[in-house]
């Protein structure tokens, strides 16, 4: 960093579904929800992140809460504009005399197309940056696990966050195979919410439906240490009437049975295109599992049954892929698989 490093602001961005994460100087700076909330008759910011999500489903109706993007890509620009611009001057809130100019590393999911990489270009040049890179999530995520991404050796890695699943082989600093399929975080959301209505006829929210993801989630039927029970409040479907339900764990893995499946099939088929040698390195190092819904309980049980190769979960599983960007920013003139 030479004489003007304080005219430009190096910033590494996990845009994801859920959350995003930027990372400066090595530090999480910004940890907040993907979303935002809109004044409707202005189209002004009200607000983003955290307060937002505060008002999702609470709203009325001059105020829209929007989360700008939809399995991994963005399905809202000018949302995602505004909260890319407001979460970048979250970082720094004190006056300058001029803007720093923006480099930046910003990771898109592996399966992204010609058009939906320009869209996360497009708005995160028009949120100010001048010189943007992208990396592909399940790249980003072996590195921030730590793994020796250029040697000749294959290394898998399964990220869940909240929009797509990414699972990808890589070796010699490329992706060797990989899918990229939209059950994550927010179908298994939506699955209890769909459980909860046919069940026990309760009508809940996005955000009770996460709570009882977070609370009460598991992947297993029986856990060595199960959660408490969580209870859910909401109107009865039938009667309009509040009831009360408590939610066990055996109910929630059960509800999930089928995404989680899913899932187990596409790290199956993407181990059918694995060539022998790499397999044979994945065998004997493990599958890494990232992202937030690496943090189901019983997940990487569940998974290492299934396919007889031990999964792990990473250690910060929900920062891995911001940690790795991070990493990217610092080596971007060395790494030859950002995308420019």
């Amino acid at each position: 960093m030479g004489l003007f490093s304080f005219l430009t602001q190096e910033l590494a961005i996990d845009l994801g579904t859920a959350n995003t994460i930027i990372i400066h100087n090595d530090k999480v700076v910004v940890d907040e929800p993907s979303i935002v909330a809109i004044d409707q008759n202005t189209g002004k910011l009200i607000a983003i992140g955290n307060r937002a999500r505060q008002m999702h489903g609470k709203t009325h109706e001059n105020i829209k809460t929007i989360r700008p993007l939809r399995d991994g890509v963005i399905a809202d620009f000018n949302a995602a504009e505004l909260m890319i611009r407001g979460m970048i001057k979250m970082i720094d809130q004190r006056q300058r005399l001029f803007t720093p100019s923006l480099k930046m590393v910003v990771c898109i999911p592996s399966g992204s197309t010609e058009v939906e990489i320009r869209a996360v270009r497009d708005s995160s040049e028009h949120a100010g940056g001048r010189d943007v890179y992208m990396i592909y999530e399940p790249m980003a995520a072996a590195i921030g696990i730590g793994l020796d991404i250029e040697e000749p050796e294959g290394c898998m890695v399964v990220d869940i966050g909240g929009g797509t699943t990414e699972i990808a082989v890589i070796a010699l600093g490329g992706i060797v195979c990989n899918q990229s399929i939209r059950i994550a975080g927010d179908g298994l959301t939506a699955d209890i919410q769909a459980y909860m209505r046919h069940q026990h006829n309760i009508k809940i929210g996005e955000r009770t439906a996460e709570d009882i993801k977070i609370n009460a989630g598991s992947a297993l039927p029986d856990l060595d240490t199960p959660p408490p029970d969580y209870n859910v409040r909401g109107p009865n479907l039938m009667t309009a009437m509040p009831i009360e339900v408590p939610i066990s764990y055996q109910e929630i893995a059960h509800c999930l049975d089928k995404s989680i499946s899913k899932i187990e099939s596409a790290i199956l088929a993407v181990l059918e295109q694995t060539p022998p040698e790499l397999y044979a390195d994945i065998v004997s190092k493990g599958i890494y599992l990232a992202g937030g819904g690496a943090l189901l309980r019983g997940l990487d049980k569940r998974l290492t049954d299934k396919i007889n190769i031990t999964f792990r979960v990473a250690e910060d599983p929900l920062h891995a892929v911001a940690r790795g960007t991070g990493i990217a920013l610092k080596n971007s003139d060395k790494f030859s698989f950002l995308i420019r």
